[in-house]
């Protein structure tokens, strides 16, 4: 066990630029907590304060491919400061937050970080790799890699034919309506999701292929939603299959150099060398907030469309119930029927675009649990509307301003 940290320790202090003996005793103690094991969803808290900063420098885990950055990054000036009705000490605390960014109309209007991390570090995203994701099919239809998302998955996924995806369209598999059945359950360790990153891989498929084509099926296609990490991850290897290229590679041409991301960012890759689409890139919070602009600019970069027109105004409604008032599922994105909409990832990860008020909200975190076993989701979106009331109680005067403007004209 010794041996193994110490290891460790020599790969995150290459991996982020630093000596082990210029560390001080706090930056020790963290690095001396990174996990031993692949399980992420069973990790101590303390190993995750530790490895969700440097999972594409952590041994245990699978190798990454780097989403390269451009030359000039898209600029982030200071706007007013936000003043919120709100306990941010008591929040980050309870949300155990690493990061918080919030841009409205293109400015920063708050940035505060914790746990030991900084605007120079990169988190983990989990799920809100997802939305990332989904926003690549859309470029590989505006590419026309991908001639619709009515056609099956089959066309471009060599390995699903004769199983119940079939019958399934990429549509269907962007709002996680497929029909086939699939265990989300993070605190189980029989879940699907708890095992299908361990399967062994049939000869010539990938590795998610091979699991995904034996999973049964409990519902006729586009009829019954169930969140499902693996379809996401079916996504990905469609999109590397339809346009050629690595899903990193992909969105490194389609958004990060040509936007003006900071840093370059890494994607987890699966045993078979295609991303983890469903999960992990590990990126600055600050360039997480700069995709929210893209997303808030349909989709344009370096002046050049990314993805279709109006493509994110269908991706981002709701497309499936999900059983929760107020809120559905769209193509990878939570949705919000007032019109928000937002990325989310387990243990606190999260992006939430608010159109009306030119609003993003990037955060990273370390929840107590994977979920809202504790409640802290909830707080999060008494968070999220607490902005929302701060941005509305700014633009008052500014609109009666503009309205005094108007009558004296």
């Amino acid at each position: 066990m010794k041996k193994w940290i110490l290891g460790g320790l020599a790969v995150i202090a290459a991996a982020t630029g630093v000596g082990y003996a210029t560390l001080d005793d706090d930056q020790r103690a963290l690095l001396a907590n990174l996990p031993t094991d692949r399980n992420v969803l069973f990790w101590s808290v303390e190993q995750r304060d530790a490895a969700f900063r440097a999972m594409d420098a952590l041994p245990v885990l699978a190798e990454t491919r780097t989403i390269e950055a451009g030359g000039d990054p898209y600029p982030l000036p200071e706007g007013l400061p936000l003043e919120m009705d709100f306990d941010l000490d008591a929040y980050f605390a309870s949300q155990r937050t690493s990061a918080l960014v919030i841009l409205h109309d293109g400015k920063i209007v708050l940035e505060r970080y914790g746990l030991g991390f900084d605007k120079d570090g990169k988190w983990t995203s989990f799920s809100v790799a997802k939305s990332l994701t989904s926003t690549m099919v859309g470029a590989a239809l505006q590419d026309g890699a991908i001639e619709s998302i009515d056609d099956p998955v089959t066309k471009y996924i060599v390995g699903l034919e004769g199983s119940p995806y079939e019958d399934v369209s990429i549509k269907q598999l962007l709002t996680m309506t497929s029909g086939v059945r699939w265990n989300e359950d993070y605190t189980d360790p029989q879940s699907d999701v708890a095992q299908f990153n361990d399967h062994r891989a049939e000869n010539g498929l990938d590795v998610t292929v091979s699991y995904m084509r034996q999973l049964p099926r409990e519902a006729p296609a586009g009829e019954k939603w169930v969140y499902k990490t693996g379809e996401t991850n079916l996504i990905g290897v469609l999109v590397s299959e339809a346009t050629g290229k690595p899903l990193a590679e992909y969105l490194s041409e389609k958004i990060w150099k040509p936007f003006g991301m900071q840093q370059d960012a890494t994607w987890l890759l699966g045993a078979t060398g295609h991303e983890i689409s469903g999960c992990c890139i590990q990126a600055a919070t600050r360039d997480m907030a700069r995709f929210g602009l893209f997303v808030l600019q349909d989709g344009v970069a370096g002046g050049e469309r990314v993805v279709p027109r109006g493509w994110f105004a269908e991706a981002t409604v709701k497309s499936a119930d999900i059983g929760a008032p107020g809120k559905g599922y769209g193509y990878q994105w939570w949705t919000y029927d007032d019109g928000a909409y937002a990325a989310q990832g387990i243990f606190g990860q999260g992006i939430f675009i608010d159109p009306a008020r030119k609003l993003v909200i990037a955060s990273n975190s370390n929840w107590p649990t994977a979920t809202d076993a504790d409640g802290v989701g909830a707080e999060r979106e008494r968070f999220y509307q607490a902005v929302r009331d701060a941005v509305d109680r700014r633009a008052g005067p500014i609109m009666e301003a503009r309205a005094g403007a108007d009558a004296a004209e």
